[in-house]
């Protein structure tokens, strides 16, 4: 074989392979995995331990909306700060990487628009001490919850 012909077959095993790559990343970084439902949102599948993750993760943020919602009714803006940083980004590390790549790129950035809220709602709590400028910023943050749970649930893919 000629040095051109190992060079086209060499150009082609990598446009094949940067195309898999490309593909493997608009899956697990873009699309996830997704199935579309008769009501308009989108199941996001994951495996039963995956979505048991992540709907304690969000009881979890009830809790935390309460706590947060009382110290914010008693003006304990020291109170109000620790309750919003548990719910800050530091929560997102706890997502495996295999569960990362099945959640689709929006609600990805939503999950982190909502810690990352969060993270600055316990700054400005701390910096400003302002009961209403926190309670703004977590009307802001439940915006993006309330589009999420719009547009997404948690389904189950078979194991």
């Amino acid at each position: 074989m000629t040095s051109a012909g190992k060079l086209a077959i060499h150009r082609a095993i990598i446009a094949v392979l940067v195309a898999a790559l490309l593909a493997l990343g608009w899956k697990f970084i873009v699309a996830g995995s997704t199935q579309k439902l008769a009501d308009g949102r989108v199941a996001v599948m994951l495996a039963p331990a995956e979505r048991a993750l992540l709907l304690g993760e969000m009881r979890s943020f009830v809790a935390g909306l309460q706590t947060l919602a009382d110290a914010l009714a008693r003006e304990d803006m020291k109170s109000a700060a620790a309750a919003a940083r548990a719910m800050g980004s530091a929560r997102s590390h706890d997502v495996p990487a295999a569960m990362m790549g099945k959640l689709p790129l929006e609600f990805k950035s939503l999950a982190m628009g909502v810690h990352g809220g969060f993270d600055t709602m316990a700054l400005d709590a701390e910096a400003l001490g302002l009961p209403k400028h926190t309670l703004a910023q977590l009307s802001d943050v439940l915006q993006k919850c309330v589009a999420c749970h719009a547009t997404y649930t948690a389904g189950t893919a078979a194991p």
